[in-house]
């Protein structure tokens, strides 16, 4: 077995690489629309298919690892990501991309609640867990987003080879994290009450659910932002701001979400208090900068508010996951944070869904600016939200949801 800092390592790379398989893809979508000859729209369905199947495995098996263990959970979506990689390296039509959407998006669904709870599970500390646990979605988007788009553009075998490579990374991380210890061995489940943990579900102890209610806005805003950089974000580039290298798409792509690896890293040195605030400004200013460089037609700018909005993708998913994380029961963090990846891949998926049917009909510029117009009004709820939950824990003298990590006591195995 491995050591708690090497189980730690292998956890974060388990869970980067699960949120390399969804950005994968985004380089190539441009290429599969010339070959097969699809519209926005079904671009729009093709992503959107793969988010659907991601809730269906949530409501089902996002809290299995709870009652089975962690490993076996991390180790079977591993190998199903394989799968699905595969099915994308010989995918011939618009049917196969959708069979493996819908086979990477079970995978993801299975994988991503577990990956989290056990990084959390490892964490040498609360604050250390945290970070990282919320840095990896973005690091591992960045990794596919770039990757492919770097292998598009200058390797052999541009529309498979980044899936065959992906392939075996899968498998060498199935086989690894069979090594790291469990937490706590599960009380023995019967096959009965095992099957019925599958029926489709999602719950919430008593304990986490106020924080999570007023989390919900905040998860929203970031996440619905993510879904159009991963869904439209390189049609936009190509059609509108004129970059024709997937490459450049690729690190463009990238800049978002490598931003968002360092707003965790940038909230862990932010006062507590300002946390939360920090995510809605930045967030709320990236967005406004990248509407005025679609009007404007400018790259550069772009790319600014991008790394901008980023910052508060980052920020503000880190405040979520370490409310949601600090609020749950050991026992319970594979259940809460199934339900939390619920709402935030809803969020990601019906707005870029809407999106996709509206360039269809208004074009894709306009409906990128009016996208990034409810992405600011989603914001300013968040931010209304949390002021209401400040002054009600004021009011009724409660301590805040969120404290210092450092003042928190470890956590021990």
């Amino acid at each position: 077995m491995f050591s708690r800092s090497v189980s730690f390592v292998v956890a974060g790379a388990a869970g980067a690489a699960t949120l390399t398989a969804a950005s994968a893809p985004s380089p190539l979508y441009p290429v599969y629309q010339r070959l097969w000859g699809f519209s926005a729209f079904v671009l729009t369905v093709v992503f959107a298919v793969y988010v659907f199947a991601l809730l269906a495995a949530l409501l089902t098996v996002g809290s299995l690892s709870d009652r089975v263990g962690r490993r076996p959970v991390a180790s079977g979506a591993l190998v199903l990501l394989a799968l699905g990689m595969v099915l994308f390296a010989i995918a011939g039509g618009t049917g196969a991309l959708v069979v493996a959407r819908i086979v990477q998006g079970v995978a993801v669904g299975a994988a991503t609640g577990t990956t989290t709870a056990m990084i959390l599970d490892s964490a040498p500390n609360p604050r250390f867990g945290s970070v990282v646990s919320s840095a990896v979605p973005s690091l591992g988007i960045v990794i596919g987003a770039v990757l492919a788009g770097a292998l598009v553009e200058f390797a052999p075998l541009p529309r498979q080879l980044v899936f065959w490579i992906l392939t075996a990374v899968y498998l060498v991380l199935a086989a690894l994290v069979w090594l790291i210890p469990e937490r706590a061995r599960p009380e023995p489940t019967s096959r009965e009450s095992l099957w019925r943990s599958l029926r489709p579900s999602a719950g919430l102890p008593s304990a986490v659910r106020p924080v999570f209610f007023a989390l919900i806005p905040s998860m929203a805003a970031t996440w619905a932002l993510a879904g159009l950089y991963l869904s439209l974000g390189s049609s936009v580039l190509g059609a509108v701001l004129d970059v024709h290298s997937h490459f450049v798409v690729g690190v463009v792509l990238g800049v978002f979400f490598a931003a968002g690896a360092a707003g965790t890293v940038v909230s862990t040195v932010t006062p507590p208090r300002w946390r939360e605030w920090l995510g809605y400004g930045t967030l709320a200013l990236g967005v406004l900068v990248t509407m005025a460089a679609m009007l404007l037609t400018t790259l550069p700018l772009y790319v600014a508010g991008s790394a901008v909005a980023g910052l508060g993708f980052g920020a503000g998913f880190r405040f979520a996951v370490n409310a949601l994380g600090e609020a749950a029961p050991d026992a319970q963090r594979g259940e809460v944070f199934a339900t939390m990846y619920i709402v935030s891949y809803l969020a990601f998926s019906v707005p870029a869904l809407a999106a996709g049917l509206a360039a269809e009909r208004f074009g894709l510029e306009p409906t990128a600016v009016a996208y990034g117009a409810l992405e600011v009004a989603l914001i300013l709820i968040a931010a209304v939200a949390g002021i209401i939950r400040a002054g009600r824990q004021i009011g009724g003298n409660e301590l805040p949801t969120v404290v210092d990590e450092a003042e928190l006591p470890c956590r021990t195995s």
